[in-house]
């Protein structure tokens, strides 16, 4: 099976993440998927953003709950970038994305815009809410879908089996060979963050991991023949 590449938030280590210009710059470097995260506006828009509210990563200020689709484009998202909604990364890039759920309330949201255009072959849906995953997977049909963790045990691998998920995303400073191995008996494929340097490729490669999420498009060449 190939090792693959996700590049996170686009290429965030080179543009602004989840904009445009970052998602088409991972899809012209040759990464084999995107990673993006969705909120819901205030007016129920599935927008592209990260954290909970636009301080970070815009020229504004406040939670992207109290703001309109109208008022978020308004913003600069970096380098002229506006805030994109996910229809127009669907429509700007052909690579499969990796769609993660921040706000629980946005999946339902992403559902209908999946049946819709007929996505789950292209677009695996993950979150750290196990509640969002197990929400997503009756309203989608055949759509495939990752448990995302940061601070985990053993336990991340029983929470992904009872959500229904097929993947786990895991922080690689926290993985273990024991988890791993339970990962591997429950038959979950697993997806190590971030990877950023030679030496986080080499520690998720001697795990044996099916992937890996980066912020930089360079792995991509070196991941599949570093040991």
């Amino acid at each position: 099976m190939n090792f693959l590449t996700i590049g996170h938030r686009g290429v965030m280590g080179v543009e602004p993440e989840n904009t445009l210009r970052s998602f088409v710059a991972a899809q012209e470097a040759g990464l084999d998927a995107i990673e993006l995260d969705l909120h819901l506006s205030k007016d129920g828009a599935l927008v592209v953003m990260h954290d909970t509210d636009v301080d970070r990563t815009t020229d504004g200020t406040g939670p992207i709950a109290e703001k309109t689709l109208a008022e978020l484009r308004a913003l600069d998202a970096g380098r002229g970038e506006r805030v994109p909604v996910f229809e127009e990364v669907l429509d700007a890039v052909r690579t499969p994305l990796q769609a993660e759920i921040k706000d629980v309330q946005a999946a339902r949201a992403l559902a209908e815009v999946m049946n819709r255009r007929g996505l789950a072959g292209r677009v695996e849906v993950s979150s750290f809410h196990d509640e969002a995953i197990a929400e997503i997977k009756p309203l989608v049909p055949g759509v495939r879908t990752a448990l995302i963790a940061s601070r985990y045990g053993t336990d991340i691998v029983d929470r992904a089996v009872q959500a229904g998920a097929e993947t786990v995303c895991l922080n690689i400073r926290r993985l273990t060979l024991e988890i791993v191995e339970r990962a591997r008996k429950a038959d979950l494929r697993i997806i190590g963050w971030v990877v950023n340097t030679q030496d986080h490729l080499r520690l998720v490669r001697a795990f044996g991991l099916d992937g890996a999420t980066t912020d930089h498009p360079d792995i991509k060449r070196t991941g599949r023949f570093t040991a």
